[in-house]
């Protein structure tokens, strides 16, 4: 006797709308019991973690600008997953498109012009592209997984960024400490009001709008769709697989470079050795809890950014451990996906005797 998953023959498009919303029911109360397991109250804990960022009208801009780089890459992300292209190197992509786009606030410093800026977004974009080019290439030209290598790739980007701020790139002014000289003016994100949110927040906004229409509307997003649901129509159809790892790829890593340098030159001001908390990683999190969806990964990166404004009001107020964030990115993740099974298969008990 044993539990088997048995394929549903027919899928309920209700659930598949309904499973982001349970998924995140089950974390608030799972979340609860974490809380209460710390020696917390848990209603006043998921009150610091989830109500209050939201009441604070600072912790409300917060959520905005920790947003925007989670919603950049998971938009990106979404045209990998539908295409069936596993881009798990999004982390990597995004410190690749900081270091690029920062080639210019830091070796040619004196130019201060209009362009400044839209030339980094350009080199970020660039250097996002071309770090995810390489498990795509491998991929196409070796059949390497793409997961492994994009994942690695992580870490070469991490290490590459710390010798630099730690070497040739170390600010001569800065006393030694591991990091850049600090953008000017001219190469620093416009920000929008008072406060630290800044342009790279409607940017984002309009990157989803855009994969969005492509998506529905164009010839392009239909050969995403196609390929990633029936590849054998797919190449019966004319499209090419091994193309369209190399656009996914390109596209999302375009887009988490491009995130990565707005990054930098907007709430850092420098380089770094460390400029991301796991944009990139959390990110995978955005795409699959907005179904895929672009427009719905700019619901999903507002949730995932309330995590991280909330972990840090937690750290704050319960004198809890920054882990907590990953904890509870974690179980969301794992309830998406535990959901999303579910609504492809039936939970069964079989008495079969296994032979052997």
């Amino acid at each position: 006797m044993r539990l088997e998953l048995q394929k549903r023959s027919r899928q309920s498009t209700l659930m598949r709308f309904l499973s982001p919303v349970l998924a995140l029911f089950l974390t608030i109360v799972t979340g609860g019991i974490l809380f209460w397991v710390l020696g917390q109250n848990p209603v006043r804990g998921l009150y610091v973690f989830l109500v209050e960022p939201v009441l604070a009208g600072w912790s409300l801009e917060e959520i905005l600008v920790k947003a925007a780089p989670l919603i950049m890459i998971g938009a990106g992300l979404c045209i990998c997953y539908i295409s069936n292209t596993w881009n798990i190197g999004a982390e990597g992509q995004f410190t690749a498109g900081a270091i690029m786009g920062s080639v210019i606030p830091i070796l040619f410093w004196e130019w201060e012009s209009v362009f400044t800026l839209p030339a980094m977004f350009l080199m970020g974009a660039f250097g996002g592209m071309l770090w995810a080019a390489i498990p795509a290439i491998l991929k196409v030209r070796f059949g390497a997984n793409e997961i492994l290598t994009s994942l690695m790739l992580v870490y070469v980007a991490q290490l590459l960024l710390d010798w630099l701020v730690r070497g040739p790139w170390r600010d001569p002014d800065g006393f030694n400490f591991p990091e850049s000289r600090l953008f000017s003016d001219a190469a620093t994100v416009p920000l929008l009001g008072d406060g630290r949110l800044h342009l790279g927040f409607p940017l984002a906004i309009v990157a989803a709008l855009i994969l969005a229409i492509v998506l529905a509307r164009t010839l392009k997003g239909f050969e995403i769709r196609v390929l990633g649901e029936a590849p054998r129509a797919g190449r019966f159809s004319g499209f090419s697989q091994a193309k369209m790892i190399v656009f996914a790829f390109c596209v999302s890593g375009g887009l988490a470079g491009l995130a990565g340098i707005i990054e930098v030159a907007g709430p850092i001001g420098q380089l770094r050795p460390v400029v991301s908390p796991g944009y990139g990683f959390t990110a995978i999190i955005v795409a699959f809890l907005g179904r895929l969806n672009p427009i719905g990964a700019i619901l999903a990166g507002l949730v995932l950014a309330l995590s991280y404004i909330g972990g840090e009001a937690a750290q704050v107020s319960l004198g809890l451990t920054d882990k907590v964030t990953r904890v509870f990115q974690g179980m969301l993740l794992f309830f998406v996906l535990a959901c999303d099974t579910l609504i492809l298969y039936r939970i069964r008990l079989s008495t079969r005797k296994v032979a052997g």
